[in-house]
């Protein structure tokens, strides 16, 4: 009998194993598709994304080249392309261009995930915003906003100064608006560059450099030939010149040039004629 009941037993529990069999591994069923996840290496497909740390806005200058930089991971076999925003306008998709004005180049090194638009000779009319767009499902895109500006260079209190004779000529030169510093300012008085270690001694200049970069040229005890025309000239800025007159007891209000009298200040100019015609009635 006990070995009729263990065969019974036995013939019971495989009969169980056989009707009952459920994988119940993670509590999913037999024969369903597992989605597995690398949860140690912490490994996630993403598909294609812009690395925005490479990818920022642009100041650039009038007539230098500008460069838009796009970078992307994981492109696969995906096209980028480079859009204009101002008319929607197509105007690269990968090293080809869709454009007339041959100003716009696309740019890319196989070894790289740089993909750039080149624009030659920006003009102010190019500023605006310009899309980086992946051609995935739907596709994807990083805009950039392209600044191209023109340095404005000015001469304090010009475009023409009177200074008494012994004083100092102290010209103030202002670059603004340009994306970096100028590596170099050049003075030059009557278009000769300025020897600041010359025989005539006193002749100094000082120049601060940042966002708004100042020159300042400084001309002790001012002389006779030290009046004449002083250019301010940036290495990445158009120049600005400033006439200076150099006085000896003369009036700066009214001063004879070539046979013309030059008034300096408008409203004296025209008491002046109010006066005058006053005097012939």
């Amino acid at each position: 009998m006990t070995m009729a009941f263990l065969f019974g037993a036995l013939g019971a529990l495989a009969l169980v194993s056989r009707t009952g069999c459920t994988d119940n591994t993670n509590g999913v069923d037999a024969g369903q598709e597992i989605e597995y996840t690398d949860v140690e290496l912490g490994v996630t497909q993403r598909g294609p994304h812009f690395d925005v740390a490479y990818s920022r806005n642009v100041t650039a200058l009038v007539g230098k080249t500008a460069q838009l930089n796009c970078r992307v991971h994981d492109l696969g076999n995906r096209t980028v392309s480079w859009i204009r925003h101002r008319d929607i306008h197509l105007l690269t998709s990968g090293r080809m261009t869709y454009t007339s004005d041959q100003r716009f180049i696309s740019v890319h090194n196989p070894h790289t995930e740089d993909w750039i638009l080149k624009i030659r000779f920006p003009q102010r009319r190019d500023s605006g915003i310009y899309e980086c767009q992946v051609g995935t499902t739907p596709p994807i895109g990083h805009r950039m906003h392209l600044s191209v500006v023109e340095p404005l260079t000015t001469i304090l209190g010009g475009p023409e100064l009177f200074i008494n004779m012994g004083s100092t000529i102290n010209l103030t030169c202002v670059v603004q608006h340009s994306p970096e510093p100028p590596p170099a300012i050049r003075w030059t008085h009557n278009d000769e560059e300025i020897n600041y270690d010359s025989p005539r001694g006193g002749v100094s200049v000082i120049t601060e450099k940042g966002e708004m970069t100042t020159s300042h040229l400084l001309v002790q005890k001012a002389r006779a030939p030290d009046s004449g025309r002083y250019t301010c000239a940036p290495a990445n800025a158009n120049p600005r010149s400033v006439l200076v007159h150099v006085l000896s007891g003369e009036h700066p209000a009214a001063m004879q040039h070539g046979g013309q009298l030059r008034l300096q200040y408008p409203l004296s100019a025209a008491l002046l004629s109010v006066i005058v015609t006053l005097m012939g009635c």
